[in-house]
């Protein structure tokens, strides 16, 4: 096996969106560094069962616009 052919492996630090800590071992930064999300399953919708972003919302308006001709009338 090559040497030096994988990155280092090291302890690093987890910030959770409510401010809890974790640490896990990970390729990120340097050992003992901290990694701040702005996302994890606490706040994100999938896991909450929130509602769906604007933007996404935004696309289906775009979509339905676009194929607006497309629709079969009510008869």
């Amino acid at each position: 096996m090559k040497k030096d052919t994988h990155p280092a492996y090291h302890e690093i630090n987890v910030v959770m969106t409510d401010g809890t800590t974790f640490k896990t071992r990970s390729t990120y930064g340097e050992p003992g560094a901290t990694l701040q999300l702005d996302i994890d399953t606490k706040s994100h919708p999938a896991w909450t069962g929130g509602q769906m972003q604007i933007m996404q919302r935004g696309q289906v308006d775009k979509f339905n616009k676009k194929f607006a001709s497309f629709r079969r009338k009510k008869a």
